[in-house]
């Protein structure tokens, strides 16, 4: 065993050292939350009938695979103009400065200052008769400086670094904040536009109704009037066809009201593009939906997730800043300049002076609200912790809901569109039956009312397929890149894309 007096100092010194620098960042080090989840129990279908493609659409730019360039074009305006999103950067660039600034504390401050001042000595004051007897005595004054005065606090337990890195996980909050604006706007512009077509086609369907009712209605006045009819019929003739014009207004609202929400979406007054999109377009079809979709992906994407979890970071940073108010603050000071009563010589060695010292300062009688202060900031992250496992199961549950809903709407859209073939084939019969004098009106007006009814049902399940399709691309995290690799950034945070 070595008793050497120097080697004992020596690993003295290297045990002390190693306390010293184990002790440099004080409290917890961050670990992920491990989230357990299993593979979603809702999965896609074969695509539908109704569906564009066969091969998904790349899931950050996923409204191209509507094959819609109108709606490309919309949803594009909404993520350059949106003011929801604008003043989402405007958040981040917030807290970007004030990372910056908590990384900035880090650092030693200088100043530079300079001055003069002049002044003239009373006669009257009893200090100043008494100065006058000192020989060369003058009553005006002149003094300069010039200088700089530089302070460091040592961050030798680490609040600062943590405080920093508090500010670092909130910046890349709410840059995943402002993700999950840009996955909103996109989402609602796509809403927006497809409710858009889905009024227009329904109008189309009731002024078509219109049409084909008015058209009834002389053939009830032609039998009428060759004595086959009644007055009752036409009653009913009359009635079915201002049932028909009574749905129009309401249809016309609707469309009017998602013609506005898209405007606001876009960033202008609404009635800026309603002429544009006035000329009724086809609801487009559904897009081919991932259907490899795992929660692993949800959590890599989901913008929500990725901003709880950032935040549950930083509220671990704040712990070890709580606690480094245990230990004592080191701070340095020091200043170095020139004094001088007269301008010519300020810049000269005389004139020189310096000055330095520290400052410990240590709530050593405080350890009472230090102790509150830890328990709090425990509190926080306990309470951060839930939140994030909460998002994930809220994650979890939008896309088992619109992977359910998308599954079920496309369903009973073939079978709407079963019944309003079946429907249209027993009108047309009926009509032609009623011509033929073998049934009454009231079949074919029950017929007709039927038909109506089925194809509006109809053409507002198409829109609603569609609208669900855009729920499943919002609940998968669809709407930007998220980095590629753990390597090319820190795990979980955002990567701005383009177009937003």
């Amino acid at each position: 065993m070595d008793t050497h007096p120097h080697m004992r100092r020596l690993k003295l010194g290297s045990v002390a050292l190693g306390l010293l620098l184990g002790a440099c960042a004080v409290g917890p080090n961050y670990v992920k939350p491990e989230s357990k989840l299993i593979p979603f129990h809702n999965k896609v279908e074969a695509p539908a009938p109704q569906t564009a493609a066969f091969t998904p659409p790349p899931l950050d730019s996923w409204w191209t695979g509507f094959n819609d360039p109108m709606l490309v074009t919309v949803v594009q305006r909404a993520l350059d103009q949106n003011l929801d999103l604008a003043a989402a950067y405007a958040r981040v660039q917030q807290a970007r400065a004030v990372a910056k600034g908590a990384g900035a504390a880090l650092l030693p401050t200088f100043d530079l200052q300079g001055g003069a001042t002049a002044y003239h000595l009373s006669d009257r004051n009893p200090q100043d008769i008494l100065d006058t007897e000192v020989p060369g005595f003058k009553r005006n004054v002149e003094d300069y400086q010039a200088g700089g005065a530089a302070s460091w606090e040592i961050d030798l337990f680490g609040g600062l670094r943590r405080g920093a890195k508090a500010a670092s996980e909130e910046e890349a909050a709410a840059e995943a904040d402002r993700v999950g604006t840009r996955i909103t706007v996109a989402a609602d512009a796509a809403d927006a536009y497809l409710q858009i077509r889905g009024y227009q086609a329904r109008l189309a369907v009731a002024l078509q109704q219109v049409s084909d009712d008015e058209h009834l209605l002389k053939i009830v006045h032609s039998r009428y009037d060759a004595g086959s009819g009644n007055g009752r019929e036409i009653a009913q003739a009359q009635a079915l066809l201002q049932q028909a014009r009574a749905s129009i207004p309401t249809l016309r609202v609707g469309l009017e009201a998602q013609l506005n929400r898209l405007d606001v979406l876009m960033g202008v007054q609404p009635g800026t593009y309603a002429q544009e999109l006035s000329v009724a377009g086809a609801i487009p079809a559904i897009p081919a939906i991932p259907g490899n979709a795992q929660p692993t992906d949800m959590l890599r994407r989901r913008p929500d997730i990725i901003a709880a979890e950032r935040r549950l970071a930083a509220s671990n940073e704040r712990i070890g800043v709580a606690i480094s108010d245990y230990y004592p603050k080191i701070s340095l000071s020091g200043a170095l300049g020139f004094d001088s009563l007269s301008a010519s010589n300020l810049f000269t060695k005389p004139a020189f002076a310096a000055s330095g010292g520290g400052l410990i300062r240590w709530r050593l009688f405080d350890f009472g609200k230090v102790d509150a202060e830890v328990k709090q900031a425990r509190g926080a992250n306990a309470e951060a912790l839930a939140l994030y496992r909460q998002s994930v199961l809220r994650a979890a549950e939008d896309v088992e809901n619109a992977l359910m809903g998308l599954s079920q709407t496309q369903q009973r859209q073939v079978e709407l569109q079963g019944q309003v073939d079946a429907l249209t084939k027993a009108r047309d019969l009926s009509e032609q039956s009623y011509k033929a004098g073998s049934i009454t009106l009231t079949d074919v007006l029950d017929a007709d009312s039927e038909l109506l009814v089925a194809r509006d049902a109809l053409d507002d399940e198409r829109a609603g397929g569609a609208r669900s399709a855009v729920a499943v691309f919002r609940a998968l995290g669809g709407g930007w890149t998220p980095p590629a690799r753990e390597a090319d950034a820190r795990p979980g945070t955002p990567r701005p894309s383009t177009g937003g």
